[in-house]
């Protein structure tokens, strides 16, 4: 049996359908503008390799071996994602930043939270302080305030007020701000 690299290099110079799991493409992991159909094809044809080759696909997309104790089903599950990433673009840097907030909020044992909590890219936070009025703008991966990129509200609020402040309490985006 030929390994999966094997038969997707003699498809390429066969003229046969190009598998998107080959090494040459994994290593230029970004988004292609593939045919839906194709995509689904590949996804389609997953079902039928073996274990052994699943795995090997694995490696060749995600450049590490499939976590130990992964199902079968859940490896096809994580290489269908990976193709359909990379045929139509990941998940948008907001949607990161987003998923990884919850994600935190989530190992520090909260049993609930607020996902609608979570500051929309472009907001706007103004508070005024002392007389003067402090505005923040929410970008993607943090935050910009006074023509400086902070990642943290925390830092800002101290900036403005010289001593320890919680951020989201001091722009008023606390859990109690926002029930009210």
């Amino acid at each position: 049996m030929k390994s999966p690299i094997h038969e997707a290099s003699a498809r390429q110079h066969s003229g046969e359908p190009f598998s998107g799991l080959s090494a040459n493409d994994a290593r230029r992991d970004r988004p292609h503008n593939q045919d839906l159909a194709k995509v689904d094809g590949e996804i389609a044809r997953l079902v039928d390799r073996s274990t052994q080759e699943l795995r090997h696909a694995w490696r060749t997309l995600y450049h590490t071996g499939p976590p130990l104790g992964l199902s079968r089903d859940l490896i096809i599950r994580g290489l269908a994602d990976k193709l359909q990433q990379r045929a139509h673009g990941g998940p948008s840097r907001a949607l990161q930043r987003h998923l990884r907030i919850l994600a935190r909020e989530f190992e520090k044992g909260a049993g609930s939270f607020d996902a609608g909590g979570v500051l929309k890219t472009g907001a706007s936070l103004v508070r005024r302080w002392r007389g003067h009025t402090h505005t923040v703008l929410v970008g993607e991966d943090g935050f910009e305030y006074d023509g400086q990129r902070y990642r943290s509200l925390t830092v800002i609020a101290e900036r403005i007020t010289g001593a320890h402040w919680s951020g989201p309490r001091f722009f008023g985006v606390n859990k109690r701000a926002r029930a009210s």
